[in-house]
């Protein structure tokens, strides 16, 4: 509603794989390329490096390998058996280096590929799902996958490409988009109100029943906005749940007043089947509706154009609170 550790490599390492990786791809290029053009001097040349520079690449692969891959003589140079075997086994890495450059290319430019994101239930299924119809229309080289939990994911552990978090957002390595403010509103069943009497002002919630979200963080008080500043009201309940549409089911019974977010209540409060209460007052909580992605990666196109559409669809002033008291 409303990460397993593991241990890591030393500082570098991962850094001097990566440079000896480079410099083993580039030294089976250079190979690749004096086979082709029969020559040091040619395959220099077609590279735009000094001949003294492809001598050294070829010899350190010689020494790494301990085996001769060249025949030279003054006239020509051959192909040993094991320089045979090495050319065509570096012929198949350079192909699969430049298919998956392609590919990253391919993906960069546009947006392509699988979007793995996460939503919170209630929101994903009341929002998120009924978005992507018109969004994959408009992208139809994308390809999503939608996770719907209530659990904070590790983005980076677990492969997310973005996540939507409605949660007042705390210092953080993730880059945080705003889409839409969250609002909650109290509000309870005609029989209910009927039964027990319509709260005139927040003092009169404390004799009522009300209906608690298990997870939020101000235990068994609401907080408010409003007239005259800031309040906090100590309420009783006979259930919690951690589940919006747990507590809204609750409300729709009758059970008692509920302070739900206006994303999840607002059908029923405009068709009647929920009364709002108290408009006056809003729950403080500075609450968002917000895009995060990891901070260390580079927004792709397929990302950035997910993230616009659901901004563009829920905006500052979203659907949901259309016709709701302010």
């Amino acid at each position: 509603m409303f990460e397993t550790n593991q241990s890591e490599p030393p500082r570098g390492t991962a850094a001097r794989f990566d440079r000896r990786a480079t410099e083993r791809l580039a030294a089976m290029a250079a190979f690749a390329k004096v086979v082709e053009l029969e020559g040091f001097s040619a395959a220099a040349r077609d590279m735009g490096v000094s001949k003294s520079t492809v001598s050294k690449q070829i010899a350190r692969l010689e020494d790494e390998m301990g085996a001769r891959l060249l025949n030279r003589t003054t006239r020509r140079l051959s192909l040993t058996e094991a320089g045979l075997a090495f050319f065509q086994g570096a012929l198949r890495v350079l192909a699969e280096a430049e298919a998956a450059e392609q590919t990253v290319t391919h993906l960069s430019t546009a947006p392509r590929g699988i979007l793995k994101v996460n939503a919170p239930m209630s929101f994903g299924v009341r929002h998120v799902a009924p978005a992507l119809p018109a969004f994959m229309k408009e992208y139809p080289e994308l390809a999503v996958a939608l996770d719907l939990n209530d659990r904070v994911v590790d983005l980076v552990e677990e492969g997310y490409d973005l996540a939507l978090r409605i949660v007042r957002l705390r210092d953080s390595s993730l880059i945080a988009r705003r889409l839409a403010p969250s609002r909650s509103i109290l509000c309870a069943a005609p029989d209910y109100l009927a039964r027990r009497g319509v709260p005139q002002g927040l003092e009169d919630l404390a004799d009522h029943e009300c209906l608690l979200y298990s997870y939020q963080a101000t235990g068994d008080s609401w907080r408010f906005q409003g007239p005259g500043g800031e309040r906090q009201i100590r309420v009783s309940s006979r259930l919690r749940a951690n589940s919006g549409d747990a507590l809204l089911q609750a409300a729709l019974g009758g059970l008692g007043i509920v302070l739900l977010p206006s994303f999840i209540c607002h059908e029923d409060v405009r068709c009647g089947r929920l009364v709002q209460l108290l408009p006056e007052w809003n729950e403080r909580s500075g609450i968002d509706i917000n895009a995060v992605f990891p901070a260390n990666r580079n927004l792709s196109p397929k990302v950035r154009v997910f993230i616009d559409f659901l901004a563009t669809r829920f905006g500052p002033f979203p659907y949901w609170d259309a016709g709701l008291s302010a």
